[in-house]
This record gives C-alpha cells, sequence and structure tokens, in this order.
C-alpha cells in the first residue's frame, strides 16, 4: 500500500498499514488499476494496482512504483470499481454477431506499404 507524507508518495510498512486500517483510511482509499504507456510502444498496458485517495495521487503512486526507470512516457489511472469485463464463459455469444460480417474482415482493404503501426 502506498501513502503521501509531506508530499511525497511513501509505501507503508505493516504497523503503518495497521494504524491507518484502524483510522478507517485503508477501506476509505479506492484501489486503483495501472496503465503505463511504454517509449517504444503505441498502446498502455496494464501494469498493476494501488491504493490512493484521489486520481492525482494515484498517478504520483504509479509513477514512483511502476516507472522507477524512466521505461514510460505516460499512465492512466482508472478506479476498479469503473472497471466493466465481459464473462469468458459467454464469449461464443458475444462475439459471434462479428462472424457474420464478412466486409469487416481485413482481406477487402489494401493497404499502402508506407502505413506503419496497423
Amino acid at each position: 500500500m502506498l501513502h503521501k507524507r509531506n508530499g511525497m508518495s511513501t509505501e507503508i510498512n505493516k504497523k503503518e498499514k495497521e494504524s491507518l486500517e484502524g483510522e478507517g483510511l485503508a477501506e476509505a482509499w479506492p484501489l486503483w488499476e495501472v496503465f503505463i504507456r511504454s517509449k517504444q510502444g503505441l498502446d498502455h498496458k496494464h501494469v498493476g494496482s494501488l491504493h490512493a485517495s484521489d486520481a492525482q495521487m494515484a498517478i504520483e503512486n504509479a509513477r514512483d512504483v511502476y516507472t522507477r526507470r524512466q521505461e514510460g512516457i505516460s499512465i492512466w489511472v482508472v478506479e476498479s470499481i469503473h472497471i466493466h469485463a465481459s464473462n469468458p464463459d459467454e464469449s461464443e455469444s458475444l462475439y459471434d454477431p462479428a462472424n457474420d460480417k464478412v466486409y469487416r474482415h481485413p482481406t477487402f482493404y489494401d493497404l499502402p506499404d508506407e502505413l506503419k503501426h496497423m
């Protein structure tokens, strides 16, 4: 767990965590999912989760924890309660309607050689 102290984000040790839980702060801080875009990549990848009081604190803590070697150029944080996922057991019925739309398959399009990242 991370905590902001004197403007600095620091890891909380077990004793401090117990103290925060006693004050009810640990439950009050929501869980945030962290996504980092690397210098070589075009997309953000999920790298982990952390607790923070707000989005700004989550970004600062994510920077301290997940980009120590300056490997990222962009950080996204999303509060975990705002992420919704499909059920893997229902994937067949979810993706089945796309199978009858053959025009969506890339075989119908000729892409120019100059086009990179597609």
